[in-house]
């Protein structure tokens, strides 16, 4: 795993994830896969789709995460309308 990345999710962040947090997440992903730190002037569309791609999804993926044990943890009423 990419050291520079870290973990998003409560606890170990106090608040929820800032868009910027997870989009610098989503950077480093694509940074890290695809070896480049910055694209080709012919790559930068498909490199900041897969930014734009990543970043969605770990929004969608931190949304959806039930953290049990902690304060963050959704309560069933709020689960089901998540879903």
């Amino acid at each position: 795993m990419c050291r520079s990345i870290k973990t998003l999710r409560p606890p170990a962040l106090p608040e929820e994830a800032t868009g910027d947090e997870i989009r610098a997440a989503a950077l480093q992903y694509v940074r890290k896969v695809s070896g480049f730190r910055a694209p080709a002037a012919h790559n930068r569309e498909v490199f900041e789709r897969a930014v734009d791609d990543i970043a969605r999804a770990t929004a969608e993926l931190l949304d959806g995460l039930e953290v049990r044990g902690t304060a963050h943890a959704k309560k069933p009423e709020e689960a089901a309308r998540a879903s």
